[in-house]
């Protein structure tokens, strides 16, 4: 009889373990033989319903110039675009006419980006319900705080994770500096074997280390770039300067193309946390 309860009680506690480690399920950043990752920054968006995005923490970009990739939004400081529900971030990709200081848009949106966030490498991750739809495109990633200085792309960019509607099933992680750029960035798609990333909450991450940036979804390390990855002659920008944290929801843009009519609005993103962590000791 005691055999068979420590065999129940084995069995209990594999299933819970399993259920655990499902996807999307939050969990500790795995650890390396560089160290522990320890907890440096976070936003776990637990304010009161209806609260806009804590401001000494995230500042709204407001802008309607097609952001470079002939993008259709405005990107707004309203709370109807950008505000706190159920401990979630919701950034809300809507249809409608919009008037701002760039113009008349048809679509609006929101680009929250890091106050004052200074931390040199690190793990960044977020755990994210993605939208969906054609034209619709989702992204979480990172820009190198010397951008007015020496501009883009040689303060270097690190996307965490990019998904856009047509792809529901697929995440990219790519990094952009001088040489490699745009669509010539060093990308990586990472793939579910089943379902779509709009069907729950995934944990998207990059650890950003000196000649390193290692992406992740859901614990599972997918792509890992250094120098030697760029094309010949082409140099190394992600080291040695802080980046600003980004997130945010286009419609529309080179990459997606416009939505059509299979398209539903509002679309929404919803993040339930952005960590950073750094390597102990540092």
């Amino acid at each position: 009889m005691k055999l068979f309860f420590s065999l129940v009680f084995v069995l209990i506690a594999a299933a819970l373990v399993h259920l655990s480690c499902g996807a999307g399920a939050p969990s500790g950043p795995p650890q390396s033989g560089n160290g522990p990752w320890v907890l440096s920054w976070s936003d776990e968006f637990d304010a009161p319903d209806g609260s806009a995005p804590d401001p000494a923490k995230w500042a709204l970009f407001v802008s309607g110039n097609g952001e470079g990739n002939h993008e259709l939004e405005y990107y707004t400081d309203r709370p109807r675009n950008a505000y706190i529900q159920k401990g979630n971030l919701v950034i809300a990709a809507l249809k409608e006419t919009y008037t701002g200081l760039d113009g008349t848009r048809d679509y609006t949106s929101a680009r929250l980006s890091t106050v004052g966030f200074q931390q040199v490498y690190g793990r960044i991750e977020a755990r994210i319900k993605l939208p969906r739809g054609q034209g619709i495109w989702s992204a979480f990633w990172m820009l190198g705080n010397n951008m007015d200085q020496v501009g883009w792309p040689q303060c270097g960019e690190i996307d965490i994770m990019e998904n856009i509607g047509h792809e529901p099933s697929t995440v990219h992680g790519t990094i952009h500096g001088p040489g490699y750029s745009g669509k010539a960035g060093i990308s990586a798609p990472y793939a579910l074997a089943s379902g779509a990333f709009a069907g729950d909450y995934h944990v998207f991450a990059a650890e950003w280390e000196p000649g390193v940036v290692r992406f992740y979804v859901d614990g599972n390390l997918y792509s890992t770039v250094g120098p030697s990855a760029l094309p010949p002659g082409k140099q190394w920008v992600l080291d040695g300067h802080p980046f600003q944290i980004i997130l945010n929801v286009a419609v529309g843009g080179d990459w997606p193309g416009p939505p059509d009519e299979t398209t539903v609005f509002p679309q929404t993103m919803l993040v339930d946390y952005v960590r950073v962590y750094k390597r102990a000791g540092l």
